[in-house]
């Protein structure tokens, strides 16, 4: 079909549901097994992603030799280290040497089945992304549903083992298939955890208390929230903290007066999406968000534009506001997963939008998605302009400012993309936000903490994943560069360096190895099968 045919679909099928009733309808109500409102339109789920054609292992004996390590837990790099690996499992780390002087060969674990030599290299646990979504429906509606493969390798050859896949976009059901078997190993993906997505149309806290219990008893992972009554809300929560569930929420503007951040944490919720909520929690001298008088919802640059202006309506800094809610919040063992990444084109959407790995790697069905249009959640940029990106840059100075001082208080953020949206890209849009996260004020460290450990610890997972130790599951990044130097050298695309000794340009970094459950993928093949895919998507559009 050619691009004119699908956006005439596309806009057809945008007439009859809305973005944000896509998210809310791709979720199988109690009794309502594989129909969706989704199929009743014209638009399914993409075809499963394939049997893993590549990837090796997992080993009986698997040892990675000579690398600088680090765990994870916010201590300083250990090396050179050799690390033993028996089927999934870390079963022995042996600091085997000083750095920059010969190893003597009788300190080293004994040969493996299979050895990786890392002499030189940083290895790091498995990265967490703590906010995810493996494609959306609005983006079918652009041209076609991804392939899940594509973004399945996008996240892997950035060192991301583990996805929390908040509100499973294309139903429960095909996202606990994949969870499974990503699980199993039988295919190629990160680790799954599954989020259902609370429906906007539960209206009573019977009826909320029995939708929690159903997905459940189907084995979801945790729910995520985006709008609803706060007595509905709460009785979820409540339901769900009572069941292990874990919870995210969303407090978008059109419920954000009724229940913010606070409200939601003092109710069991375990961690706030975005920053929405956080400012309202904070107003001093109004109550409701200080809307221009032809403000509309449903016109995205309405929304996103004058979010923008939100963080200065809160009070500053260092106030009692300010204060008491951190403090309230930390006392409650509140997660942050703020996702900058994901507004960043707002400050400066020419940035975002010619970013070098877009010609290489987006796809173009994506691409076409990520561009203005009204229709489309995220591609709000009719007429942006100097004092949008002005207000944005503050927004994002002032947001920063409450991430380093409840970092610093004691508080648990984690690293989540949100990627797919607003000139987004999988993969890349993660080490973005660990970028970001190093401009707010944390030390490289922490940003490898949140990236992992706090991660694993939103996941209540902490005593498997997040960190390099013995017993934990075996997820591992492995790179040729120093991270904490540079984030940048985690780039698919490298960092561009001057050689002093060659006088030359080069490329140096990107992840090497991605290591989860034992199974080792190369990272740089990874990316040439996702350039494969993208050259033959635009051979098809030919």
């Amino acid at each position: 079909m050619t691009r004119i045919l699908k956006m005439a679909a596309a806009i057809l099928t945008s007439l009859t549901l809305t973005t944000a009733s896509l998210a809310q309808s791709t979720q199988i109500q109690a009794g309502e097994e594989g129909i969706t409102r989704l199929q009743r339109v014209g638009i399914a789920p993409p075809a499963p992603a394939p049997d893993r054609q590549n990837g090796e292992g997992p080993f009986d004996r698997l040892v990675i030799r000579g690398a600088i390590m680090i765990d994870g837990t916010g201590s300083p790099p250990v090396g050179p280290v050799d690390i033993v690996v028996e089927g999934n499992r870390i079963t022995r780390i042996a600091t085997v040497g000083a750095p920059d002087l010969p190893i003597d060969p009788r300190v080293r674990p004994a040969p493996g089945d299979y050895e990786i030599d890392a002499t030189g290299m940083y290895i790091l646990p498995g990265f967490i992304d703590a906010h995810t979504h493996i494609g959306s429906p609005g983006q079918a509606a652009a041209g076609a549903p991804l392939d899940p493969q594509y973004v399945f390798n996008l996240w892997l050859a950035h060192g991301v083992t583990t996805v929390r896949e908040v509100g499973s976009l294309w139903g429960l059901g095909w996202t606990m298939e994949h969870r499974d078997r990503a699980a199993r190993g039988e295919i190629t993906a990160p680790r799954i955890y599954a989020y259902a997505y609370f429906d906007g149309s539960i209206s009573t806290p019977e009826q909320a208390r029995s939708w929690v219990r159903d997905v459940a008893r189907r084995g979801a992972d945790g729910i995520k929230f985006r709008g609803a009554a706060p007595d509905v809300a709460q009785a979820a929560m409540e339901e769900a903290a009572a069941r292990g569930l874990e919870t995210a929420y969303h407090h978008d503007q059109r419920t954000v007066v009724r229940n913010n951040v606070l409200d939601s944490a003092r109710w069991g919720l375990t961690s706030m999406e975005h920053w929405y909520g956080l400012p309202e929690a904070m107003f001093d001298g109004q109550v409701i968000q200080d809307y221009s008088l032809d403000y509309n919802y449903m016109n995205e640059q309405d929304r996103f534009g004058e979010a923008g202006r939100l963080w200065r309506q809160a009070a500053p800094r260092g106030s009692d506001e300010w204060n008491l809610l951190i403090e309230e919040l930390v006392g409650l063992d509140f997660t942050l997963v703020p996702t900058m990444t994901i507004y960043e084109a707002n400050r400066d959407v020419m940035r975002a939008r010619e970013a070098e790995w877009h010609d290489i790697y987006t796809h173009p069905d994506l691409w076409a998605f990520l561009q203005p249009d009204p229709r489309m959640h995220g591609s709000y940029f009719f007429d942006w302009t100097t004092q949008h990106e002005i207000d944005w840059r503050e927004n994002y100075r002032i947001w920063m400012s409450f991430l380093d001082d409840y970092k610093n208080a004691g508080g648990r953020i984690a690293v989540g993309s949100d990627s797919g949206f607003i000139y987004n890209l999988y993969g890349f849009g993660y080490i973005r936000e660990l970028e970001l996260l190093q401009e707010a004020g944390f030390h490289p460290l922490e940003v490898i903490q949140a990236a992992t450990f706090n991660g694993a610890e939103l996941l209540g997972a902490e005593d498997e994943i997040g960190t390099i130790e013995v017993g934990k599951r075996a997820d591992f990044v492995i790179v040729a560069e120093n991270p904490l130097r540079n984030l940048r050298v985690l780039y698919g695309t490298g960092h561009p360096r001057f050689n002093w000794e060659t006088e030359e340009n080069e490329r140096v970094g990107g992840v090497v190895y991605t290591i989860r459950d034992g199974i080792i993928w190369d990272a740089r093949e990874l990316l040439a099968e996702v350039r494969e895919m993208v050259e033959a998507a635009r051979e098809n559009e030919d």
